[in-house]
């Protein structure tokens, strides 16, 4: 009975039903080999040889695949259809050497849609295991692990609060931050628009927009000002005008073509907000359950047979004027048509998003793909556009009235693909006749603005990642999800904005790695990993003089101070940072002491902020420029509590805060409270102010022992306190809301999760082995996280999370605790300089590492 593997148990679940008894099916729950997270893993210096380690998590899979090889002569390896899935396989096979041995047959098998006919049909037709696929799979894992395990440990050392730099998440925070830059270099110009309202003799009425003005046809900024608007208005006022021309033109609007990955990504951005995570979790169950193909595709085309379904059901549901005289053939457009698969379609099309019973996010996206497949296939929308003429009988002034009507709606009968940016819809327009007079009604002038480039959305970005050559789109999700996981990346209302992080990082790398963040040199890096997976290139060759390179510009970078460094970004961050001031001073003055100039500073619990050159004579601070409504209100005054006392909005090196009067003798320390993540400066009211600065706030006394209990903003957020213990709140609004009932609710809850806590707090993460043995782990202390090695406790960066550290960071704190403590053990993190030279590693079983754990970054 031939054992059959596919990556998720809802894959094998599905599968099975098709295969029925005579098959074994087992899962292996996605990769089960990776690189360890830690130096050496890939050795550039014996031709990059790879140390692959089974993940602990893993290993009974792999135990379970082998036990059933024992009866079994037949391993069919029926991973997804693309590089990743071809990697998953390769690895199953080479982590089953020992059960492989004695004459078993290895065959790989493929399929774009789980469904019976698919699969029945790919397990008669089985092949080798595809090497130029796996070869760019090692190419790309490779190239991603020694960017992570090299410029990751120089940005540590070089700009503290950074995480971690990536071969294409470094490139893509580029993009959202240049963005950024151009809409705060942004300078808005005015201009003006007149338009008018006409009545036919028929007295239908229309709306058209002043074109000529003076007899000179008008440009977009030839009304610059409100004067130059009222005058073009008073000249229209005082003529009469007549239909000069109308013209009529038939057009016709053809259907998109179906999904691949990044456009299903876009459009389900656009219409329902999903980030392209959220998409695709969503597209893989929808996959599993064998409701579409395979999702991670950069291919348009659709089977025959599947376009033939798709024509018999538009006839059936729609009617045969729907049904085109041809199928409609679309191109592809992939860059290598060896990764490249057939679209993203239902695998039946009379399956309509009626039928189906799945969760709400998948309901969604069925929906889209069938509407996107079936509209694909469906007859041209038929237009009418029409523009009409109008100007008075000197031909000094002259108005354009535009519209346009839907004579058949076709494929618009079910879908039309969302925009980025909205227009506004052209009406239809009453009949007219050339040489008719009109009468014309009120004439209005509107003032506009140029606006800056939009912020990207998850769609608009994709879009240009894709435009780019950056990444290919099964990437895509991982790579936005790892920018947003390292905060140098905001999500709000669907936009992307830039964290300080993120500046940093962008200006780091723009000044002292240039070249490997350029667009141009990460799209051509992209096509020749095109060409190993083609077949056509060396992945071996790509590494080597990738990596020549790389640690040449590396090693350059061994010298820098923190200082150079600071001072480079200052420069390159400068619009940013000093925005020009509207009394026209010099914006690097510092408006506390008059004299010293402001510049770029670390903290010593890492992150940066502006501060005074005159320290310690002036002490004055406030944090990067990014929040401007923030520095534009330090110093407002929001009113006076119930005594007198100015409550007053500041903004400091930690960003705004409130405070309660000022700083007296008597009281060198006034009542301050920082203000709450998500509340805006510019929107804080005195009720909101007085009601922060009066936390804790009392809720009452516990009915059981009689202490109070108390809720407040802890070091760790919203909270309850009830004698020594502390209960997290979810939201900051419920500190000022929350009774009795719900109070004890969460200190319960609490207490439920922490009973047997008197013991000695175990690890909170255990990170892996250290190169000179010897487990590393993060361990709760009094005062905040720390990393723990033997007998070296190195503390945490404030605001780096426990669960988020990983081991080659906590590796390189662990370094520097134990040299300035002159720990005598040695310690050996990772060497920011130049290729390490070693020997050639042992064919022997790697210390335990991190399970699954990759390399700093994921691309």
């Amino acid at each position: 009975m031939p054992v059959v593997v596919v990556e998720s148990p809802a894959k094998a679940k599905t599968i099975n039903k098709y295969l029925g008894p005579d098959f074994t099916v087992l899962a292996s729950y996605g990769h089960v080999r990776d690189l360890p997270a830690k130096d050496g893993s890939v050795d550039p210096e014996h031709g990059f040889d790879m140390l692959w380690e089974v993940a602990p998590e893993s290993k009974k899979h792999v135990r379970a695949i082998a036990e059933a090889l024992k009866s079994d002569d037949t391993l069919i390896l029926a991973t997804d259809p693309d590089r990743e899935g071809e990697a998953i396989s390769w690895h199953l096979k080479e982590a089953l050497q020992s059960s492989l041995k004695k004459g078993k047959n290895v065959a790989r098998v493929t399929f774009n849609a789980i469904t019976k006919d698919a699969v029945t049909k790919a397990m008669k037709e089985p092949r080798d295991i595809d090497t130029p696929l796996v070869e760019a799979y090692l190419a790309r894992r490779a190239l991603d692990y020694l960017v992570g395990f090299t410029l990751s440990p120089v940005l540590w050392r070089k700009l503290p609060g950074a995480k971690s730099a990536g071969r294409v998440q470094s490139v893509c925070l580029r993009l959202i931050v240049e963005r950024e830059m151009e809409i705060e270099a942004f300078k808005a110009q005015e201009y003006w628009t007149v338009k008018a309202i006409f009545r036919t003799p028929r007295g239908q009425e229309f709306e058209a927009g002043m074109v000529t003005l003076g007899g000179k046809k008008l440009a977009k900024f030839d009304i610059p000002t409100a004067t130059a608007a009222e005058l073009a208005v008073q000249a229209a006022k005082h003529r009469d005008f007549k239909v000069v021309a109308v013209e009529s033109k038939p057009a016709a609007r053809n259907p998109w073509p179906p999904f691949m990955t990044s456009t299903l990504q876009q459009e389900a951005s656009r219409k329902y907000g999903m980030g392209a995570k959220q998409c695709m979790n969503a597209a893989q169950r929808l996959y599993e359950a064998g409701y579409i193909t395979y999702m991670r595709t950069d291919g348009i085309d659709m089977a025959p047979e599947a376009v033939m379904a798709a024509r018999d059901e538009i006839k059936q549901r729609f009617g045969p004027t729907y049904v085109p005289e041809s199928p409609r053939m679309y191109k592809n457009k992939a860059k290598n048509a060896q990764e490249a698969h057939e679209c993203i379609r239902p695998t039946d099309m009379g399956l309509g998003p009626e039928k189906i019973r799945v969760e709400d996010d998948q309901r969604k996206l069925y929906d889209l793909i069938w509407k996107r497949t079936i509209a694909s296939q469906m007859a041209a929308a038929r237009l009418e556009r029409t523009a009409v003429d109008l100007a008075s009988p000197d031909g000094q002034v002259a108005f354009r009235a535009n519209g346009q009507v839907v004579l058949f709606d076709g494929y618009l009968k079910v879908y039309d693909q969302g925009r980025d940016d909205e227009d506004e819809d052209e009406g239809r327009l009453p009949q007219v006749m050339q040489g008719e007079k009109v009468d014309k009604g009120a004439v209005t002038p509107d003032q506009h603005f140029t606006q800056a480039p939009p912020r990207y959305t998850e769609a608009t970005l994709v879009k240009r990642m894709e435009e780019l050559g950056i990444g290919r789109p099964s990437t895509y999700a991982s790579v936005l999800t790892t920018i947003v996981d390292r905060e140098y990346v905001r999500k709000d209302k669907n936009r992307l904005f830039p964290e300080d992080k993120g500046r940093l990082v962008t200006a780091f790398l723009s000044n002292f790695f240039h070249r490997y963040v350029e667009y141009d040199f990460t799209a051509d890096l992209e096509t020749e990993l095109d060409d190993v997976s083609a077949g056509d290139r060396d992945y071996k060759d790509v590494l080597a003089r990738f990596w020549r390179d790389f640690s040449a510009a590396i090693a350059e970078t061994a010298d820098l101070r923190i200082g150079e460094v600071l001072e480079k970004i200052d420069d390159f961050l400068a619009p940013h940072l000093y925005p020009p001031r509207a009394d026209g001073g010099d914006p690097r003055v510092c408006p506390t002491c008059g004299t010293g100039r402001l510049h770029l500073k670390t903290a010593r619990s890492g992150g940066a902020f502006i501060g005074c050159g005159n320290y310690p004579e002036c002490r004055y601070t406030r944090p990067l420029a990014g929040d401007a409504e923030s520095v534009a209100s330090d110093g407002r005054v929001l009113g006076q509590d119930e005594n007198g006392v100015e409550i007053s909005l500041r903004v400091g090196r930690f960003g705004p805060y409130l405070q309660r009067g000022e700083a007296t003798e008597a009281q060198p320390k006034p009542d301050r409270a920082s203000l709450p993540k998500g509340w805006s400066p510019d929107g804080l009211t005195l009720e909101r102010a007085l009601a922060l600065l009066s936390l804790p706030r009392e809720v009452g006394k516990h009915p059981e022992d009689g202490v109070l209990v108390e809720a407040g903003l802890g070091r760790f957020g919203p909270d309850v306190k009830h004698g020594p213990v502390y209960a997290n709140l979810p939201e900051v609004e419920e500190v000022f809301t929350i009774g009795m009932n719900r109070a004890m609710e969460v200190l319960a809850q609490k207490a439920s999760r922490g009973r047997g806590r008197a013991a000695p707090a175990g690890p909170l993460k255990v990170l892996g082995a250290h190169p000179d043995g010897g487990e590393v782990q993060v361990m709760p202390g009094r005062y905040g996280p720390y990393v723990k090695w033997e007998k070296v406790n190195a503390t945490l960066p404030k605001g780096v999370e426990p669960e988020a550290v990983t081991l080659e960071e906590a590796l390189v704190l662990i370094a520097e605790k134990a040299g300035k403590s002159g720990t005598k053990k040695k310690v050996a993190p990772k060497k920011a300089a130049g290729p390490v030279k070693k020997t050639a590693p042992k064919k022997t079983a790697a210390k335990k590492a991190p399970a699954k754990k990759k390399a700093v970054s994921a691309e």
